[in-house]
Parts: structure tokens; sequence; C-alpha cells
């Protein structure tokens, strides 16, 4: 842990911003930023990178890792893209906005990130155009392919509960006489955010198995990497065991968390929560620190002076308190808080509203009006009259992404995506699977509009600031 601490009031924050331009701390250039696949080199033991509002800090507990030949950073496939390329350790080892548009302009878009297989909004698209890659550059957005009707563990076809209509394509690919439904290989594809590839041993530890893909598609990490190797790198074959087995060792011994912060100063100093930076994390047996953590903060002297900083921790303090204790009433069930569905090493999924489109306006024709997001696939599901209706939406629902009933080919989980993990937030924007958050603030004021929970401004800055140092 760093034993480092600041002064007091603007000296606080000169301190925090040298520290993370690299005065005081290290200084990063381009090639530091992002790790190119089978571009060699150590990552080192503790490593940190600057964002938006700090840095994060990424943590290898078993030591320097030596990439060169590792499968996790070497390509594995045709495309020239390795595990490394998608889960970034500068961006919470999954990817942001801000580093796919900055790959972009500096490969002229030749980078393999945006590879025609997922990169690209479908595979028949022009190639270079920047409008075939715009799903990834404005969203984050990497294409998912899932076979229709959906296979149970034997690869063997299931009769779902609905049916499912393509309503409006702007991508293309779900009408694609190559790719969509009416291929020779029927396909929905649909648009998700990587997930984030550490902190695993509190997902694994989780009650309903790993829960590392939106749709909980994958029942461990060993399917994951070599669906991962196989779809997203156009591996010729699976990797091999000694490949899978370094692949996994990896994963489960990363751990990633925001270590600083322009206002607040260093996350995790002596005299810290213990809660926040990669370091307590590992150690911790939950994800997500519990309210009391924050006491240290929450009770500095006025006396104390140490101005900005002060109050920046004192809002993460009230804001800890808000996401644990604040509750508030769900659509059809009790009173809840935020906490209870953002679980350490919760794996369930959940219709959360960022897919499914409550109330469409549909015409005389059955078509309807201008819904949700319109650069994305809109989709019609119709459930038959033998199986359970959706919970909250009945028998006929418009979704954008049909999330966990493209797997389980159930209609009460239309639109259903595993809760993800809030660890590295600041360093991986946008948020939600769809990225339709541009914002930790977007994310807030979504929830609060959603279940008409009322946050005060000042609370909902406090909710912001909390999530950011997480």
């Amino acid at each position: 842990m760093k034993n480092i601490g600041f002064a007091s009031g603007a000296v606080a924050v000169l301190a925090s911003v040298a520290v993370l331009s690299g005065q005081g701390g290290r200084a990063y250039g381009p090639d530091r930023v992002w790790w190119d696949a089978g571009q060699g080199g150590n990552l080192p033991w503790e490593e940190d990178y600057d964002n938006a509002t700090g840095q994060i800090a990424i943590l290898n507990t078993t030591g320097l890792i030596h990439t060169r030949d590792h499968p996790f950073f070497e390509p594995l496939g045709v495309n020239g893209r390795a595990c490394v390329t998608c889960h970034q350790p500068s961006n919470a080892m999954s990817v942001s906005t801000s580093s796919v548009q900055t790959r972009w302009t500096e490969t002229q878009g030749k980078d393999p990130l945006f590879a025609a297989i997922d990169g690209s909004n479908c595979p028949d698209l022009p190639r270079g155009a920047r409008s075939s890659h715009s799903l990834l550059l404005d969203r984050g957005l990497f294409r998912i392919a899932l076979p229709w009707p959906p296979k149970d563990a034997g690869g063997r076809a299931m009769e779902p509960e609905f049916r499912i209509e393509v309503l409006r394509d702007p991508t293309g690919c779900n009408t694609s006489p190559v790719y969509g439904l009416a291929s020779g290989n029927p396909a929905i594809s649909v648009y998700r955010r990587p997930r984030v590839a550490a902190n695993l041993k509190h997902i694994i530890a989780g009650p309903g198995g790993i829960g590392l893909m939106a749709d909980a598609r994958e029942p461990s990490l060993r399917t994951q990497a070599i669906s991962a190797a196989m779809i997203h790198e156009q591996a010729e074959a699976p990797p091999s065991a000694e490949q899978l087995r370094r692949i996994i060792d990896f994963e489960t011994q990363i751990y990633v968390a925001q270590s600083a912060d322009i206002r607040g100063g260093l996350l995790d100093e002596r005299g810290s929560p213990g809660v926040l930076g990669p370091e307590n994390l590992s150690n911790a047996a939950s994800g997500l620190p519990a309210p009391l953590s924050f006491d240290v903060w929450r009770k500095q002297r006025q006396e104390e002076d140490l101005g900005v900083q002060r109050e920046f921790r004192a809002s993460v303090a009230r804001g800890s308190d808000l996401f644990f204790g604040h509750r508030f009433r769900l659509r059809g069930s009790a009173l809840e808080t935020c906490s209870s569905c953002h679980k350490a090493g919760s794996t369930r999924w959940m219709d959360i509203g960022t897919t499914n489109i409550a109330g469409a306006n549909v015409d005389a024709t059955g078509t309807p009006g201008a819904q949700g997001t319109p650069e994305l696939p809109l989709f019609r599901i119709t459930c038959l009259e033998t199986a359970p209706p959706h919970p909250v939406l009945g028998r006929v629902i418009y979704t954008q992404d049909p999330g966990r009933a493209l797997i389980s080919g159930k209609c009460a989980d239309v639109g259903s995506i595993v809760v993800p993990q809030f660890r590295g937030l600041a360093a991986r924007a946008p948020y939600f699977s769809n990225g339709s958050a541009k914002s930790l603030r977007d994310v807030v004021e979504f929830y609060d509009k959603r279940f008409g929970i009322r946050y005060t401004e000042p609370e909902k800055n406090d909710l912001v600031n909390f999530l950011s140092v997480l």
C-alpha cells in the first residue's frame, strides 16, 4: 500500500495533479497506454494509468508478468488480436471509447481491434469506413452473434418460448443473407460492451457461477477463453490445455481499481478507509466496501483543514451511505437499495430497463414508432401462450437486446443482463451493456428516473463521487 499523504487545501489538489502527471509518479507515453497484441515487454507487479478523474492501478498478485509468448498477450488467431486487445490494463481490463477513438486515429482504422468479425457493425460492411465501426467507436460495442434458435450445452437446438422478429436493422446484420436470421447459419446480432477481465475472485465466488458474460452463456473461464479465441480472435483451433491454463491463471490473479483521484488524492494511502485500490481489493473477502468502511473519511475533523480533499472524501462517504442504505421501491417489489442488486460476487441477471422498451407506440401496421436507440436493432418478441409471460412487459415485448433469453429461450428472460462489477468505472466509460450512459452522472440519472428515487443534486454528486473511486 502506498504511504504518501497530502497536506491541505490547494496543496492537496496540486500534489494530486503532480502524481497524476508523472511528477512524483511515472509518466507514460502512448506505447504504455495501449498494449498491442504481441508487443512483448513486461507487465509490472503494479502499474498506474491516467484517466479523466485520476489514476487506475492494476496489480498482479503473482508478480511481474512476462508478456512475450503469453497467450493472453499474443495473437491466437488470424486477425491479429489477443485477449489484451479488448481487455486493456489502462481501461480497467476492458476498453473505453476514448481509447478506441485514439486507436482509430493513430492506426487509420487498421488496428486489429477493428477486425470486421465483431469490431464492425456487420462483417459485410465496407472495410475502413468509420460508419462501418460506429457502434464500437461511439459506444464501445462489439457485435455478438448468437445462434437462433438457441442451443443447449450439447449443441442441440432448443424450442424457445417466443418468436422473434427484426423490426429495425440499422447495421444490416440481422437481415443479412450471410449473417442474419435467414442465413445458412441463422443468428441474432446484438451489440455489447466487453466485461472486465480482472477481480475475478469476487465473481467466481458468487452464488450463481461466473457471470462473466452479459448473458451468462459461459459456464466457466475455460469455455469463455475458448469461445473468445475461436470467435473474437478467429483462431483455427482451440487454445491448448497449457495456453488455457496460463490465460486463466493470469485472469484470476490480476486486480484493477481506481488508485488516485484528482480531488481526493491517493485512495489507498496510510490512514485511508482500507477498501479502495487493487491491493485492498485483492485482500478483501467482498468486492464492494460496506458502508462503515468510510468512517475514517466521514469523520475527518474540520480543523484538519484538508479543503477540497476533505470535502471530496466526505462526499464519497455520503455516496457510500446512499448506495448501501438509501431505500427505494423497485417495480413490483419491496424497498431495496443499490447494493441489493450490485452485491459482491452477484451473477444474477435482470431487466434493468436499458434494452427493453416499455409502452412502445405501435401504429396500425404493427410497427413501433421511433423507440429506443436508433443505432441499434429493434426486435419484437411474441411469447407463446403456453409460456409464462415476462414479469413486467407481458407477452409482446420490444427490445434492442433480448439478453439472457437468447441463451435460455425463456420469455421471462427477455432483456435480462448479468449485473456487472463496479470496480475501475472511471477508466472504462461508457456504461451499461449497450453503452447508453456516457458518464457516471448519466448512470445515476437513469436509475433516479426509472425508479422514481428523487435524489437531490448533492446526493447525485455524492453517488457519482463514490462510484468514481471504486
